[in-house]
């Protein structure tokens, strides 16, 4: 059996799509879907297509600069349509594609689990904080 050199055995990798290599693209993937815009984005269109104003309304706080981005981004990546319809102003509707809806559930389940342990990571802040501060 021929032994391997470290580079054939990254190019397997890559081709196998294993995101602790560095040069694999699913990690470029897991850069973009652990986004915290595109989270909230994601689980902001669950219900169905929503205008570009909409958005900006529903996910507060992030700028008009990194919406645009994040839905770009988003388009690029096949998770969201976006659809323009001739009108006077011209309306931007942005929905969920087939690839999209495959990830809310995720979403949905990471965020749901943020709003109900937020108390939990709260006192475990304090607590290491605390911790950290009387061993200085």
């Amino acid at each position: 059996m021929a032994t391997k050199t470290a580079e054939q055995r990254r190019t397997e990798a890559r081709r196998a799509y294993d995101a602790y290599i560095q040069e694999c693209p699913t990690r470029h993937l897991l850069d973009r879907i652990s986004d915290k815009w595109v989270s909230l984005l994601l689980n902001a269109l669950a219900d169905g297509p929503r205008r570009y104003s909409d958005l900006s309304r529903i996910v507060t706080g992030v700028s008009q600069k990194m919406l645009t981005q994040s839905l770009r981004s988003m388009e690029r990546d096949g998770l969201v349509s976006r659809t323009v319809t001739a009108a006077v102003p011209v309306r931007v509707d942005y929905e969920l594609t087939t690839l999209g809806r495959t990830l809310l559930p995720v979403m949905q389940a990471i965020k749901a689990w943020a709003e109900t342990h937020i108390e939990d990571v709260l006192t475990a802040r304090d607590t290491y904080d605390n911790s950290a501060t009387e061993s200085a």
